[in-house]
């Protein structure tokens, strides 16, 4: 029976993650997605419309979709919501400027039906830089404390240095693993 048990957990286990990679454009998504494809950072250019990569970690494959974050780009990420599995929201800790807009566009995209049981990784991103925002302060800025009904974390990172990856990941296969 255990062995049974086994070949099923093994199959559903074997199914790839969808996984998006949002927030607005300058954020770092593209640099997380390569760091996390190939270990390194890769030269990257604004993504206009997506980049579409297989990562595997820890055995777990994941099909991440990385959507651009202009402005003109960002009323098609809709077209992507189906399927998702989980969303790294990327946030840019030094831009003090654009906080709001990053609050309202993460709001908006949580109240698709279609993302309502979609995980939520929050990535402060760019936090070896000069007057970057704390975590708590991306944390209250983008008003994650009213998200009381969806998994969700939010993580220190920084893209260029590698810095914070790792914990997010193995926290979210962690979370895609138990919610199974």
């Amino acid at each position: 029976m255990g062995a049974l048990l086994s070949y099923f957990r093994g199959l559903i286990g074997s199914r790839e993650m969808r996984i998006l990679i949002l927030g607005l454009d300058g954020a770092g998504k593209t640099t997380i997605l390569y760091r996390l494809q190939v270990g390194e950072v890769v030269t990257t250019i604004p993504t206009i419309g997506f980049n579409v990569e297989q990562v595997t970690y820890k055995n777990l494959r994941f099909q991440v979709w990385d959507l651009g974050g202009q402005t003109s780009i960002r009323p098609y990420w809709r077209c992507y919501y189906s399927n998702t599995d989980a969303i790294i929201y990327v946030v840019d800790s030094a831009d003090r400027d654009r906080i709001g807009i990053s609050k309202q566009e993460l709001i908006s995209m949580l109240e698709e039906e279609e993302l309502k049981s979609a995980i939520l990784v929050v990535l402060a991103n760019k936090q070896d830089m000069e007057g970057a925002m704390s975590v708590a302060e991306v944390h209250s800025a983008l008003g994650l404390d009213a998200l009381k009904t969806r998994t969700f974390q939010i993580f220190k990172t920084s893209a260029i240095k590698g810095e914070g990856l790792d914990q997010a990941m193995d926290w979210l296969a962690n979370a895609l693993a138990t919610r199974k």
